[in-house]
């Protein structure tokens, strides 16, 4: 099976720098990944460095909490497009969600949605090692109903990752128009295969390049 062009390769820890962003492309560009994921900052120096290619730029908003109020994530949505980015993934309002706000939730969503539309695609990081399954279902349904163009599983940085029954229970919730992203947890060529088959269309890992070679991966974020 070849992931390589599912794959967003990822840079997205507190201590990356220049260099980590540098190596990031080159990789990208060699093994034809379909993006690199990056946090905000980086975005402009990514797209320099993929110009001409075809990997996108993706960044992350409202993230790794999902706390912000859905008009700085809407701010912050144009401020990445502007700045090169072809690809944002949001995080949902977590507590809003648990807290059954559900309008809230959905406006926050739909901020980002708005922002992006005609520019960038839009994924909805829910967190799902927070959730119960009935919150998950939820929350990929309100993506659904915000315009959202992919749901996701994880920002690697609440515990857990992407599970093949959680991308089965996304995917039967969204249906087959909207794209399913596992993100934490992929960490060998088989756990790649194994979200894909449960109906995954993209993979978030800073472990890309191990995936497709086989290499010993020591951590997924």
């Amino acid at each position: 099976m070849n992931i390589a062009g599912l794959i967003d390769h990822t840079a997205l820890k507190p201590n990356t720098r220049k260099e980590d962003i540098e190596k990031l492309c080159v990789e990208a560009k060699e093994y034809s990944f379909a993006s690199v994921c990056v946090n905000p900052t980086w975005v402009p120096l990514a797209a320099e460095l993929l110009a001409g290619t075809d990997v996108k730029v993706c960044t992350v908003i409202g993230f790794p909490l999902g706390a912000n109020t859905p008009e700085v994530k809407a701010f912050e949505t144009t401020n990445a497009i502007a700045n090169g980015a072809h690809e944002v993934d949001m995080v949902i309002n977590i507590g809003a969600l648990l807290d059954r706000d559900l309008e809230l939730v959905e406006k926050d969503i739909h901020a980002v949605v708005e922002a992006a539309k005609g520019k960038a695609l839009a994924k909805v990081i829910i967190e799902t090692a927070l959730l119960t399954d009935k919150e998950k279902v939820m929350a990929c349904e309100i993506a659904v109903k915000a315009g959202a163009d992919f749901v996701k599983t994880s920002t690697g940085f609440s515990g857990g990752g992407a599970t093949p029954e959680d991308i089965a229970l996304m995917r039967e919730s969204v249906g087959e128009d909207i794209g399913v992203k596992a993100s934490g947890a992929v960490r060998s060529g088989a756990d790649a295969e194994a979200v894909i088959l449960a109906g995954a269309t993209r993979i978030g890992a800073s472990a890309g390049v191990a995936l497709l070679t086989g290499a010993k991966i020591r951590s997924d974020y």
